[in-house]
Formats: structure tokens, sequence, C-alpha cells
């Protein structure tokens, strides 16, 4: 006899939506989490970070009160108090998930987890060891940041995003390597908070994921604001002393210098938390940490799952949660439920979002890739300029932009920077997802006046009928 049908090893934002998911189901659940539910999004990844980019954002705006017909004199940044507002943040949203856990009763089991075999999962915690049993095991144990080999993270001078999310004191002259979202990020709330901020990107433009014309919008955008941004070029070296760091930058032309910063957030990835919890004792497939598994989640081991950052990416919080659904349903669905009918994830329906200053957000394939894959694509461009609420929000740059299949219509892409895209992004991921086409797009009324008319606009755009420009 199980003591549980689906034991969840680790509670971030795929883990305990997986638990919240079977327990609506009825199944007997039990979480494993060996430090805080709600995991690394919501104690220190995704919550507090945006904590942390609404104060910069506020503070950049009281900066700029003139422009509004506003005075503020003698303002400041508290950056005690500013990190103090983020953890608050992160602590009321872990009560929240302590709440949701008693409210589906969930058992929950704190301690390290390791798997036996045989649907046996042993937990190490302060009141001793205990092996629990289940009909299935869930993995959903995530990442932590990727350290550099010769530069290991000491948290004094040199950060992971652990360390800036909760900093002693506030960067002189900032280093941050990698221009991904959490690079990109934390490059754009200490740049206004104050610090002199360099960005070092070995790929051929930041945010190498998006669509080139947003990486290169993003990049005049940043530069204007006073970063320096490195691209094609890498860190060779960095020499921590007390006092700073002296790297040695190889820049894209090949020639290396020398700069002094006083710290640096290395931002070059994550690696995934499998070592030490029984892949290989129980003989579960996986490749340099990431585990192998089908569309709904399952391992190449019976009554083993994974979902999250343990998988292969996008490592996306949202992207968790909804694998946790699945994997949910498809659990349910073996256990004799007949009334879920779970599909699997369609990646290119995942959206990215990235809350710098402008913000990037993106669903889909981009131009180039759409191109690469062998669509003849239709693309429209509008700009912010163009739109009447952007201008009376004081918030003129940036652009949306949709790709489009020429021969069928069908949305392949959407891409934008600018005020607030990060919430308009999801018209497009509903668009997507109903396999929307051009057609049904431009016949859709968008509100007046809304950042999201500029949506319909780069539609229409697309097919030589954009109205406003």
């Amino acid at each position: 006899m199980s003591d549980y049908d689906v034991i969840i090893l680790g509670s971030g934002p795929g883990g305990y939506v997986a638990a919240i998911r079977c327990a609506q189901l009825g199944l007997k659940t039990a979480i494993v989490e060996r430090e805080n539910l709600g995991g690394i999004c919501l104690n220190w990844g995704c919550i507090p970070t945006k904590a942390l980019l609404r104060s910069a954002e506020v503070f950049h705006n009281i900066k700029h009160a003139a422009a509004y017909g506003l005075a503020a004199d003698n303002i400041r940044a508290d950056l005690d108090a500013v990190v103090k507002r983020s953890r608050g943040v992160a602590k009321q949203l872990n009560q929240g998930v302590t709440h949701l856990m008693k409210k589906n009763k969930i058992a929950v089991h704190m301690g390290d987890g390791t798997l036996l075999g045989g649907g046996k999962l042993e937990v190490k915690g302060e009141k001793g060891s205990a092996t629990l049993s289940a009909k299935h095991i869930i993995v959903a144990t995530g990442a932590r940041a990727r350290d550099l080999p010769f530069a290991p993270a000491d948290g004094k001078r040199v950060w992971t995003y652990r360390h800036a999310m909760v900093p002693g004191e506030l960067p002189g002259k900032l280093l941050v390597i990698g221009s991904g979202a959490i690079g990109i990020e934390f490059a754009s709330f200490y740049n206004d908070m104050g610090s002199e901020v360099t960005v070092v990107e070995m790929m051929d433009r930041i945010v190498p994921v998006e669509d080139a014309d947003v990486s290169a919008f993003l990049e005049r955008a940043l530069a204007k604001q006073g970063m320096t941004i490195l691209t094609g070029a890498g860190v060779e070296a960095l020499a921590v002393t007390s006092k700073g760091v002296k790297a040695k930058l190889k820049g894209k032309d090949g020639a290396t210098t020398e700069q002094d910063f006083s710290h640096v957030i290395v931002a070059v990835g994550i690696v995934p938390n499998t070592e030490n919890i029984g892949l290989e004792a129980v003989g579960i497939k996986s490749e340099r940490g990431i585990i192998a598994i089908d569309g709904m989640g399952r391992t190449n081991v019976a009554g083993i799952w994974a979902i999250g950052d343990v998988t292969p990416g996008p490592w996306l919080a949202h992207k968790a949660s909804h694998e946790g659904v699945i994997a949910a349903e498809a659990i349910a669905q073996a256990l004799g439920n007949k009334d879920v009918h779970p599909h699997a994830m369609d990646k290119l329906n995942i959206p990215g979002c990235t809350y710098c200053h402008p913000q990037v957000a993106s669903v889909g394939l981009t131009e180039a890739k759409a191109k690469e894959a062998g669509y003849t694509v239709k693309s429209g461009t509008f700009p912010f300029i163009g739109n009447g609420k952007a201008i009376a929000l004081g918030e003129p740059e940036g652009f949306i932009k949709t790709v489009f299949d020429a021969k069928t219509g069908e949305l392949l892409g959407a891409h934008m920077v600018g005020a607030e895209v990060t919430e308009l992004i999801q018209g497009y991921v509903v668009g997507k997802t109903l396999e929307t086409t051009e057609a049904e797009l431009m016949a859709t009324v968008f509100p007046h006046p809304t950042l999201s008319e500029m949506m319909h606009e780069s539609v229409l755009a697309a097919y030589g009928r954009a109205l406003h420009i």
C-alpha cells in the first residue's frame, strides 16, 4: 500500500502547481522541499526581482518628473528599504503557497529527497529520515546559477542573481556577464539605481534569443541610458580582491583590455539540480543533468516524471507550471481518470518576458527563425510613437512586430519592446494557441486609447494596411 498516489520532489512553480492539480483530481499528494515553498522563482527569482525592478522604475519616473509637469526635489534611493520591500513581497507569496498546500490537503515534507526506485523516496530532514512511497513521483528540483569556472561566486565581489537581490552595498562600477533575461534585468535595475554598468555578451547581440530588431533597439536604448554594452566579447579572467575585481575583457576585434569593477554579476545560464537525487540509481536518462522526457513529462523509468528546469528548455516558470498540470493530468489518466485529456506542450506558444527598461516580450518564431524553417513570411512593425496612449504615458519608445506565414496567414511569432509589453504579449499567445490567422486579428476590435492598438496596427502593417503611420 503506497503512502501516496503522487509525490513531488521540489515545490517551485512547477512542483507546487503540479501538486495542486493532482489534489484537484482527487489524488493523495505529497510535496518534498529542502528550502522554501515556492522554490527559487517565488523566493529568489521571478517575483522578488520584479519588486526590485518596480522600485527602480518608480525611481526612474520620479527623476523624470519634470517631463510630466511635476516637481520632485532631493530624491534618493534607499537600497536597504528597496531590498526589504522585495523580501516582504517574497515572504507574502511564500505564505500564500503554504496556505494553498493546506487548503488542498497536500502533505509537505521538509528535507532532501532521494529516489530509491520501486516508487520509494527517502526524505532527510531536521527530524531525521523517512521513506515515503507513491504510485508516481514527479521530479521538479529546478536549477541554479552556473558559476564561471575561473571565478566562482563568493557573494562579496562576484555575485549570482541571489546575491544581487540582497546587496550589502550599491556597486559603484558593475560588470554583468551575460545578457539573457536575468543579466539584462539586473543591469537595468542597478543602472537605474545609480551604478555604472557594463554588460558583456559573447554572442553578437544582447538578448540573443529575441528577434534581431528587438536586440538592436534594446541595445540602443540601454546605451542611451548610460550602459556600456560589449557584444561578441568575452571575459578571459577575473582577479578578485577585497576592494574589487580586475577583469580581462576580450573584445570582438580580438584585443584584450583590463578594467576595474567594484562587483560582478554572473548570468551565464543555469545548471539543473539533478545531482544526489538518485537518478543514476534508478536508471533515469539524462544528458548534462537535463532529464529526457516525452510530451507528458514521462521519463524512461515507469512511474517517474520530470518537469521544469530539470528538463529541456525554455527554462521559464510558466513553462514549468504548465508542464506540472500536463503531468498531473497524465498521471490521473494513468490511474483511471477518464475525464482528463492532457495535451503535450507546444513550445512555440510559450511567451518570454524580460522586465528591463524598456520591457521585452515575445512568442513564437523570430523572423529569421521563420525563414530558416522554410516559411515565406510577411512581417509588420508598428512604433510606439504612432500610438496615442503611449504618447500620453510619456512612453513613445518601442515597437511591436508580427510575423505571418505569407501562404496561410498563420501567426508565426510576435516580438515587442517598450512599456508594458510583458502584459500585452498574452493577446498574441491566446491568438497563437487558437491557431489564429491575420484575418481574425484584423477583424478584432481593439479598445481606444490603449497600447494594445499597436498589436492591431502591427498586423495591419504586415499586409500594407497600417492606419496610423
